[in-house]
């Protein structure tokens, strides 16, 4: 695992700070060993009510599959003293994708000149992969009912859809997003990058 990829793989995980040793660690074992041809590594934050929370998402190309980890932190009492991670690691072959669609955004099209970076790139990427199911009991808009109204719920697939810009992770990561999702479009169709 000492490839021209590794280092830059690690020292990307490292340098976002979020359990860089556990990322690295999981993402390692879904390698089994190999080394990757690309990657790209986000970490986001979102708000919920009064508590904050970070995810993770690493993608690398080895060859002709595509490993797919995802971390994401909760509290696991109420003091907030007790932490867990959820670690979620996929491997796919690169012809199971479905669809890989790239989104891009330029401010003031009027003035766009070949070769301007966009200010914002979407990945999306749909392949056969996991489905989970999540039911719940269906409610009734009159809160006197007690009526037994079923289940509800929905079946969201397990693919992967990553949002940069250049606001909120910087230039260069609109950059390596773009050159990461060329990489695994070349890996798909069965060309050279």
């Amino acid at each position: 695992m000492q490839g021209d990829f590794q280092p830059t793989l690690d020292k990307s995980i490292s340098k976002l700070g979020f359990y860089p040793e556990l990322v690295k660690d999981a993402v390692a074992d879904g390698l089994l060993g190999r080394d990757a041809d690309a990657h790209l590594v986000q970490l986001e934050t979102h708000f919920d009510n009064a508590e904050f929370h970070r995810h993770i998402t690493v993608l690398a190309l080895t060859g002709s599959w595509l490993l797919v980890a995802h971390l994401d932190d909760q509290q696991f009492d109420e003091s907030g003293e007790a932490v867990v991670a959820h670690v979620n690691v996929e491997t796919l072959p690169v012809s199971a994708i479905n669809a890989l669609t790239l989104s891009y955004s330029y401010p003031q099209p009027q003035d766009f000149v070949p070769g301007q970076p966009a200010s914002e790139i979407s990945l999306m990427i749909a392949w056969t992969g996991g489905q989970r199911i999540d039911v719940q009991p269906a409610d009734c808009p009159d809160p006197t009912c007690t009526a037994d109204h079923g289940y509800t719920g929905v079946a969201p697939r397990e693919d992967v859809v990553m949002r940069i810009s250049a606001t909120a992770d910087g230039a260069e990561m609109v950059e390596q997003a773009r050159t990461f999702a060329r990489a695994l479009r070349a890996a798909q169709l069965g060309i050279e990058a």
